[in-house]
C-alpha cells in the first residue's frame, strides 16, 4: 500500500497544477492555473485514469457537451476529451476502485478555437492508491453511497423497476421484505457501498470464528441480512436493542428482531433499553483470541441506513482499540439510567491506542462534568483556522451551541465553510454574495429537470442525509474529525446512548472532507434547479467568449471569493 493520501503532478511544463486526494473508494482532483488566469479559449479539463495493472487510459465522461459538438468529430462525445470538465475540482468514483495498486490520473487542459476545433495542452499525471482500508488492519473509514437521488442510480437501475422493488415501503416491513428488482443484488451492493460491505464482513468473520463473542448495541434493527447473521451467532451474541417510542411497539421491526434473537441467543442475552431518551448507538463489537473488531458511526442497521441515507461507519481492529467499546457495552448493560452512566469511565475520553493515529472515543450520556457539546462548539468557533466541512443530520432542528458555532463561522470570512444538513437551515445571515454559503440539504431532480438530466427518485419518506461529522482544518497538520452516532445536540450529549470519536489525523480528515464535498456538490446543483422559477431547458458546456461582454466559463472561479477559495484549497 502506498501511504500517500495526497499526490501532485510533477510536470513543471504544464500550465496548471494537479493535486489528487485519496478518499474511500473515490478520489478528489484539484486543479489550478499555474500563473495568473487561464486564457479565454481554455474550455476545461480532460480527465483520464488507468486502473492498477491496466494497459490503457479510460476517460471520465461528462453528461454535459458542447452544442454543436466540438471538433474533431467521431468517438465518444461524452468523453471528457471531447466534452471537458468545466470545474477546477472533480470527485471521481472509479468503476473498480477496490483494485489494489495505483490509479494513474492524467489531466489535460483543453482549448477551443473560434471554429470549434479542440486542441490540448501539456498534461499532468499523478498516481494514488484508492483500494483497501484507510489504515489496513487498524482503522477503516467506510461510507454508504447515499445516491438514490442521482443520475447514476437512474442510469444503472431505474429501468429494472421502481424504487419500491428495491426497498420496503415501511421500516417495520424490513425483516420480511424481499426485493423483486431483477438487479437487486448489484443495486443494493452499489447503494450500500463500503459501509454495508464492512458491516457484513465483520459479522461474517465472527460467524466463521466460533471462538468469538459478539456484543451489539442497535438503534434501528430492521435489515434482514444483519438480523439473519446475528441469529447465526447463537448464544455467542449479547445485544441491546432500543425500545424508545415506535421501536418499543409490539409491531415494530425492532421488537420482532428482539423476539427472534431471544430465540437464537437466549432470553438472557437480549435487552431493550432507551437510556434517558434513545439508545442511539450503532455498534458491533467482536472479541476473541484471534479476531477483535468494533464497528461504530452513523450507519443504522436498517434498509434506509444502508441503502438510502448518506452514512459512515468506522471499523476498528485490535484488542486495545476495541476495549473501550467492550467496557461501554458492559456499562450500558449494567444501567438504564443516564445519570449513572454519565459517572462511569465509559463517558470519558479514552485513547484507542493506535501507533501513529491519534484517536479517542467517549460514550453518552455524559454528566455535567464530562459533557462534550460546549467543548466541540468552542473548537468549531475558535479552533477552525482554515476550513470547516460538516454533514450534520438534524442541524435545522438542533438549537444550541453547535448550531450557533456553525452560524458564527459561516457568517465570517476567516474560514472556508461547506455544510450539509438533512433539511434547510434558517437563521444564517450571509452578508457577502461571494462569501460562505448556507448549508445545503438533500433534493432530487424532479421539477425543472434540464436536459440531458432525467427525473430522479426521492428514496421514499424519511431523511436521506444521516451523517454526523465535523471536519476542522482538513488541509492543515492540525486536521481533526468529530464523528459517530452523536447528533451534536443536548439530547445526544446528556440523555441518549451514543458513540463519539475524535480523530486527529489528516488521512482520515481528508476522507471525510471529500465525502462532505461530493455531497455538497451533488445537492447544491439540485437545490438550484429546484428553486429555479423557470428551469433551464438544457444545460450545455460553455464555449469561449465570442461577443463583446461575454465571459469565459472559469471567470467566477477567480472573481467570486468563495469559488476562488474552493479552487485554491483543494489544489
Amino acid at each position: 500500500m502506498n501511504d500517500d493520501f495526497e499526490v501532485v503532478g510533477e510536470n513543471d511544463s504544464a500550465a496548471f497544477t494537479l493535486k489528487v486526494h485519496r478518499g474511500e473508494g473515490m478520489a478528489l482532483l484539484g486543479m489550478n492555473w499555474r500563473v495568473g488566469r487561464p486564457p479565454d479559449d481554455f474550455v476545461g479539463f480532460a480527465i483520464q485514469y488507468r486502473e492498477p495493472g491496466g494497459d490503457r487510459f479510460l476517460s471520465v465522461r461528462n453528461r454535459l457537451t458542447f452544442e454543436p459538438f466540438g471538433s474533431p468529430a467521431g468517438g465518444d462525445v461524452r468523453s471528457s476529451l471531447r466534452s471537458p470538465i468545466q470545474k477546477f475540482r472533480w470527485v471521481h468514483f472509479p468503476f473498480r476502485a477496490e483494485r489494489p495498486g495505483g490509479f494513474l490520473y492524467r489531466v489535460t487542459p483543453v482549448f477551443m478555437a473560434a471554429d470549434g476545433v479542440l486542441s490540448y495542452g501539456e498534461a499532468q499525471e499523478a498516481e494514488i492508491d484508492l483500494a483497501g482500508e484507510t489504515y489496513p488492519g487498524r482503522l477503516n473509514v467506510c461510507f454508504t453511497r447515499g445516491f438514490v437521488s442521482s443520475q447514476a442510480f437512474v442510469d444503472r437501475f431505474e429501468r429494472g423497476g421502481a424504487i419500491s422493488t428495491l426497498l420496503p415501503a415501511k421500516a417495520d416491513d424490513g425483516l420480511d421484505f424481499v426485493p423483486t428488482h431483477p438487479d437487486a443484488e448489484e443495486a443494493l451492493d452499489w447503494m450500500g457501498f463500503e459501509a454495508r460491505r464492512a458491516v457484513l464482513a465483520v459479522l461474517d468473520a465472527a460467524i466463521a470464528d466460533e471462538t468469538t463473542a459478539v456484543k451489539v448495541v442497535a438503534y434501528d434493527l430492521s435489515e434482514a441480512d444483519v438480523v439473519s447473521r446475528l441469529e447465526q451467532l447463537g448464544s455467542r451474541l449479547t445485544i441491546i436493542v432500543d425500545d424508545s417510542d415506535a421501536h418499543g411497539e409490539k409491531g415494530s421491526a425492532e421488537t420482532e428482531a428482539a423476539r427472534r434473537l431471544r430465540a437464537s441467543a437466549g432470553t438472557a442475552n437480549v435487552r431493550r433499553q432507551h437510556m434517558g431518551g434513545l439508545q442511539h448507538n450503532k455498534c458491533i463489537v467482536v472479541t476473541g483470541p484471534k479476531l477483535n473488531q468494533a464497528v461504530c458511526g452513523s450507519t443504522n442497521f436498517s434498509w434506509r441506513g444502508f441503502f438510502v441515507q448518506s452514512n459512515n461507519a468506522v471499523v476498528l481492529t485490535g484488542r486495545q482499540a476495541i476495549q473501550p467499546f467492550v467496557d461501554a457495552f458492559e456499562s450500558y448493560w449494567g444501567t438504564d439510567e443516564a445519570a449513572e452512566f454519565g459517572a462511569l469511565p465509559a463517558a470519558q475520553w479514552v485513547d484507542l491506542g493506535f501507533d501513529g493515529i491519534e484517536a479517542e472515543v467517549a460514550f453518552s450520556p455524559h454528566s455535567a462534568g464530562n459533557a462534550q457539546l460546549a467543548t466541540i462548539a468552542g473548537d468549531i468557533r475558535e479552533g477552525a483556522t482554515s476550513s470547516l466541512l460538516y454533514s450534520l443530520a438534524f442541524l435545522a432542528q438542533t438549537k444550541g451551541s453547535i448550531r450557533q458555532a456553525v452560524k458564527v463561522v459561516t457568517e465570517g470570512d476567516r474560514v472556508f465553510v461547506y455544510g450539509i444538513a438533512d433539511r434547510a437551515v434558517g437563521g444564517i445571515d450571509l452578508q457577502k454574495p461571494d462569501g460562505n454559503v448556507a448549508p445545503v440539504s438533500p433534493a432530487a431532480l424532479s421539477a425543472h429537470v434540464p436536459e440531458p438530466f432525467k427525473s430522479e427518485p426521492t428514496g421514499g419518506g424519511g431523511i436521506r442525509m444521516h451523517h454526523k461529522f465535523v471536519v476542522v482544518d482538513f488541509d492543515l497538520p492540525t486536521a481533526r474529525v468529530y464523528l459517530g452516532s452523536y447528533n451534536f445536540s443536548k439530547a445526544a450529549d446528556r440523555e441518549n446512548g451514543e458513540n463519539l470519536l475524535l480523530i486527529r489525523d489528516r488521512r482520515v480528515a481528508v476522507s471525510y472532507a471529500i465525502e462532505a464535498v461530493r455531497l455538497f456538490d451533488h445537492y447544491e446543483f439540485r437545490l438550484r434547479q429546484e428553486e429555479a422559477k423557470t428551469g433551464v431547458k438544457k444545460l450545455v458546456l460553455q464555449r469561449p467568449p465570442s461577443k463583446a461582454g461575454a465571459t469565459p466559463w472559469w471567470l467566477e472561479d477567480y472573481t467570486n471569493g468563495r469559488k476562488a477559495r474552493d479552487r485554491l484549497i483543494f489544489s
